[in-house]
């Protein structure tokens, strides 16, 4: 038999649990999620449940009744919300209700006559017990200050009143203010808890974030008359800071701006022929000038880099940088640590493989040859650009390299730096992508850019927001340096503009790479790459003329809406609603007012045209009651946060899109009467 006993009242199939608790699971400061169980017991007594939240000191930070959310099925939730970062837990007590037991019981007896006198009796007796504090095998009953004390005292006087009808004598023990005094201090018979388990709650810039990715060595880079080309510095890159700070985006994040290898340098387009002057994919990372630790001699050096992280953070933004783990033929570690990398029967060290691709400029590291002492290596390369400033770090391939590692490293970086953020740029299987989460990855990026349809959008962004929000947070980028998928190249710039619109209403973090506001679209003949790829080439922009494209502002306009609203910073709580054309999609995001500072539920109702060619009209079905905004008129006002445009909307509501005049709306539901959804009910 188990050493470990269910509690008396069972609790089992507890939510969200990793690796039945070897794993934290994963949450964030004062963004609230759900606690899950399934509880039950024998006969018809009732119970009840509360999830438990303890901060990192063991405290008991709060508790929250748990409502059954699947009738019939023993289920049942709670919300909940930690205030600060740390590794916090939770755990689900279960009990006995007596008085729930009692109200029904004496309900149904009285009213057919049976037991009269003994129910009303025993009611009294349960009043004086919850005054004393004395409940079932339950020493951690406190007793009633003076307050209820005299509630449930008069309750059971009332009870006890012969001189009274017997409905009177009824009434009394199950009245409003008895009942607030057992929805307040319930009596908990045979009080049991399940297993604690740990909860990983990371900053709020671990959850929500928008991203603007640059190439530094395009900003300031020009083309002199012989050809020939400059390379941008970081100190033209810091220029380019108040631009990507006035879109309203907060996190700007560089590729690799280490030294770049010469021996098989890749060259236009990733072809295997370098010309003079070609500057080589930064992800061959290493030459004599330095490997990981080292900045590009012509992008400038550690001021330039310090200055650039001062006016980063001046402008309200958080530095994120490439961290690619591969080398250059040419790194320092080839020639210090040769045994780091994989020697084939030849005597060469083996180059990056992905057949039938070839990487012929980078060396992966093997990890098996020297664990330790590749360890001991990244983790002093992550410490270098930590102290420099660097926050957050953009992992290039992470499941290319051992799971465990990536566990152990990044758990230590967390011991001396909480605050540092791990991206995981993994586009591979699901299983790897969540485990990646799982160990410890704060952020991931996702198969977004690959969900175009309807149906597939409305199921990635249901399973991103209930399935896996325990395990990885989503990060939605419609492009990247490395992805320009088909439906990109075909759309213009209201494809552009819908999948921009998708990505930052959809995932409380989402990405851009620059060059986005010129609705770059051209892929490489046979590549889900951009053609003249920035990552072989300088590509710098003149971003005056994008404005006409309407991009920018765009950008502008969902970041401000993403910072005004808390529902669209969060994860967990999205429903999808039904449209009745095919090509219009609608979801809402809600945090309830419990969880809010202004103490009114945040409601943002999101309807973006999946057609960027034509237009397209139908019918949006709302169900106010389930989002708990429902009105005795059955309208709700709402003001749309792309124009300011103000409506009356009620269950159902018809949307006009089309590329000419708009491609969705940004419904806030305005304050009017808040029913509070997440509130347990009794």
């Amino acid at each position: 038999m188990s050493d470990i006993l269910l509690p008396r009242i069972p609790v089992t199939e507890v939510f969200p649990v990793v690796e039945d608790g070897t794993l934290a699971a994963k949450a964030t400061e004062n963004e609230p999620l759900p606690i899950r169980a399934t509880v039950f017991r024998e006969g018809h007594d009732a119970f009840a449940a509360e999830a438990v939240l303890l901060d990192p000191d063991g405290v008991e930070h709060m508790r929250a009744p748990m409502a059954d959310i699947a009738p019939g099925l023993d289920r049942y939730e709670a919300w909940v919300k930690p205030d600060r970062p740390g590794t916090w837990s939770f755990r689900v007590d279960s009990w006995s209700d007596p008085y729930a037991t009692w109200r029904h019981d004496a309900t149904i007896k009285v009213d057919a006559g049976v037991d009269v006198e003994l129910m009303l009796e025993e009611g009294a007796l349960l009043m004086e017990r919850a005054i004393d504090g004395n409940a079932l095998n339950n020493p951690l009953q406190k007793p009633l200050d003076t307050k209820d004390a005299e509630v449930l005292r008069d309750a059971a006087a009332h009870l006890r009143d012969t001189s009274r009808s017997v409905q009177q004598r009824l009434s009394a023990g199950v009245s409003s203010h008895v009942r607030a005094v057992f929805r307040a201090h319930p009596v908990r018979d045979l009080l049991g808890s399940s297993r604690e388990y740990p909860l990983a709650v990371a900053r709020e810039r671990a959850l929500t974030g928008a991203w603007y990715e640059i190439f530094p060595r395009s900003a300031g880079a020009f083309q002199r008359e012989d050809g020939s080309w400059v390379s941008g510095t970081l100190k033209q890159a810091s220029y380019e800071l108040d631009r990507i700070a006035e879109m309203g985006f907060d996190v700007v994040y560089l590729t690799p701006i280490h030294p770049i290898g010469t021996t098989n340098r890749k060259g236009k387009n990733n072809t295997l022929v370098a010309y003079e002057g070609d500057p080589g994919s930064p992800y061959g990372i290493g030459s004599p000038d330095g490997g990981h630790d080292a900045i590009h001699p012509e992008l400038g050096d550690f001021n330039d880099f310090d200055d650039f992280v001062e006016r980063a953070l001046e402008l309200g933004l958080e530095v994120a940088l490439d961290f690619a783990l591969q080398c250059s033929p040419d790194h320092p570690w080839v020639t210090e640590h040769p045994e780091w990398f994989t020697t084939r029967a030849d005597g060469s060290i083996a180059f990056a493989e992905n057949p039938p691709k070839k990487y012929q400029d980078i060396y992966p590291l093997n990890f098996d040859n020297d664990y330790d002492g590749i360890y001991e290596a990244i983790r002093d390369v992550l410490e270098v650009w930590i102290e420099h400033g660097v926050t957050i770090f953009r992992v290039d391939n992470p499941h290319t390299k051992p799971v465990r590692f990536w566990q152990e490293i990044i758990a230590d970086v967390h011991d001396t730096h909480p605050e540092i953020i791990f991206l995981a740029e993994a586009f591979t299987r699901p299983a790897m992508m969540r485990t990646l989460g799982a160990v410890g990855f704060d952020q991931s990026y996702t198969y977004f850019a690959w969900r175009t349809q309807k149906q597939e959008i409305e199921e990635y962004l249901t399973e991103v927001s209930t399935q896996t929000a325990h395990l990885m947070r989503p990060s939605f980028w419609p492009t990247t340096h490395d992805i320009l998928t088909p439906q990109m190249t075909t759309g213009g710039t209201a494809i552009f503009a819908i999948r921009a619109m998708l990505a930052a209403l959809g995932a409380p973090n989402w990405g851009i790479y620059s060059g986005y506001e010129f609705v770059e679209n051209v892929q490489r003949p046979g590549f889900e790459e951009q053609n003249d790829n920035e990552k072989y080439e300088f590509r710098p922009r003149n971003w005056e003329d994008a404005e006409p494209l309407g991009i920018t502002r765009l950008f502008t306009l969902l970041n401000a809406a993403r910072a005004k609203h808390p529902a669209l910073r969060q994860l967990h709580q999205l429903r999808i609603h039904p449209t009745s054309h095919p090509e219009i999609i609608c979801f809402s995001k809600q945090v309830s007012g419990a969880f809010t500072e202004s103490g009114n539920t945040d409601t943002v109702i999101c309807i973006v045209s999946l057609n960027p060619h034509e237009g397209v009209s139908g019918t949006v079905h709302i169900d106010l009651n389930d989002l708990g905004i429902q009105t005795p008129g059955g309208h709700i006002r709402v003001v749309d946060e792309l124009d300011g445009a103000t409506y009356i909307w009620g269950s159902e509501g018809w949307v006009d899109l089309s590329p000419v005049t708009r491609l969705g709306h940004v419904f806030s539901v305005e304050p009017t009467i808040d029913l509070e959804p997440w509130t347990n009910r009794h």
